[in-house]
């Protein structure tokens, strides 16, 4: 029962960063930008950033063809939480990732979480088990033989070393 209350009082943080990034200025609190994940087993690094901050998104996967994923950043108001959230759109993603690995710069990270989604079409996305993958202080990534394969969305609030005058 404390768990899931964790984990509303987190999801609801999350929701109030990004609410409050909507209500100001949006082309400076906030961006979400489509990328492609491609199979092949090479490495990949996708990036984004405001301002001094930026969330890099590191991966190889196997199988199928390239899928479009999307990245969103976001900047609370008062510049003190930036926020990192990396998903599919479409929801289970068909590629078996052998490695991720999130890390945001700038930022120390207060709470971040890694999901799949169960196969049946419209349900909601699963956490991973949190021997999958490990948080750092500025990262999020896979560990090696525990992580499953399946990764359909991946979020990170870091606090920034924002400090009053």
């Amino acid at each position: 029962m404390a768990t899931e209350i964790n984990f509303c009082v987190v999801n609801l943080a999350f929701l109030l960063v990004f609410v409050s990034v909507v209500a100001s200025d949006p082309a400076e609190q906030m961006k979400t930008v489509e990328f492609n994940v491609k199979p092949g087993g090479v490495v990949y690094t996708f990036s984004e950033g405001i301002r001094d901050y930026e969330c890099s998104f590191t991966y190889a996967s196997q199988g199928g063809t390239n899928e479009q994923w999307l990245m969103s950043v976001g900047l609370s108001d008062d510049d003190r939480l930036f926020s990192c959230s990396v998903w599919r759109p479409q929801g289970k993603s068909y590629l078996f990732f052998t490695q991720f690995k999130a890390e945001l710069k700038g930022t120390k990270i207060e709470y971040a979480n890694a999901y799949s989604q169960t196969a049946a079409a419209g349900q909601s996305d699963v956490p991973l088990k949190p021997e999958e993958f490990t948080v750092g202080d500025s990262t999020v990534t896979h560990n090696d033989g525990k992580f499953n394969a399946q990764l359909s969305k991946l979020t990170a609030i870091g606090k920034t070393r924002h400090d009053e005058l």
